[in-house]
């Protein structure tokens, strides 16, 4: 399997960023083709403080191929082209094959 995980960090209004991401930006990344899986994480603080990162997406595709097309389908980059209207405090991407020990 393989996985796009996303990463946000700290946005400049975490309420606004919030709202935008469950009413706006949720439901565009929900229309990806072939994603058989799409979890969200929000982290909290930690005993030193304020977590490294703000949120995290990961959404698993069962092929390369499956991901590469996804990406590249209209639905994908609307979702990518929509990163730009929330995520003001930037985003990282990382692609994995995911395994389970």
């Amino acid at each position: 399997m393989f996985k796009v995980t996303v990463i946000y960090n700290h946005p400049t209004d975490p309420e606004a960023f919030e709202k935008y991401y469950a009413e706006t930006h949720t439901p565009i990344a929900l229309k990806i083709p072939d994603m058989i899986r799409f979890e969200l994480t929000k982290f909290i603080e930690t005993p030193d403080g304020q977590p490294a990162y703000y949120r995290m997406a990961e959404m698993c595709f069962a092929t390369a191929e499956d991901m590469q097309a996804a990406l590249a389908s209209p639905e994908g980059q609307a979702a990518a082209n929509d990163l730009a209207n929330f995520a003001s405090g930037g985003v990282k991407f990382l692609i994995g094959m995911y395994q389970v020990a």
